[in-house]
């Protein structure tokens, strides 16, 4: 007997400040990698499937983009935020 199937990943690259297509807010948009890979006997062996999309945080609508869009938005998302990881933003001093 053979035990085999598929199991799904989701990586969160990037959190990015753009206006959303659906809404028109300007808010966060995360963007996601889904990799979907090949198990046997419950041990994941290869990918088969990579997707990239981003999704509003404000209304929720995703939206598909490539692989060439997302390093992109990654790399616009690192450079705009002062390099910092996630998008997350820069820690400011305290101003009285």
């Amino acid at each position: 007997m053979i035990i085999f199937g598929t199991k799904g990943y989701l990586y969160q690259l990037a959190i990015l400040t753009l206006v959303c297509g659906q809404c028109g807010n300007p808010s966060a948009h995360t963007l996601r990698k889904r990799v979907t890979k090949f198990t046997l006997f419950f041990v994941p062996l290869f990918p088969f499937s990579t997707k990239y999309q981003t999704q509003c945080t404000f209304c929720g609508a995703e939206q598909k983009v490539t692989k060439e869009q997302a390093e992109q938005l990654k790399a616009q998302g690192a450079g705009g935020q002062g390099g910092q990881p996630n998008g997350q933003p820069q820690q400011q001093p305290y101003q009285s």
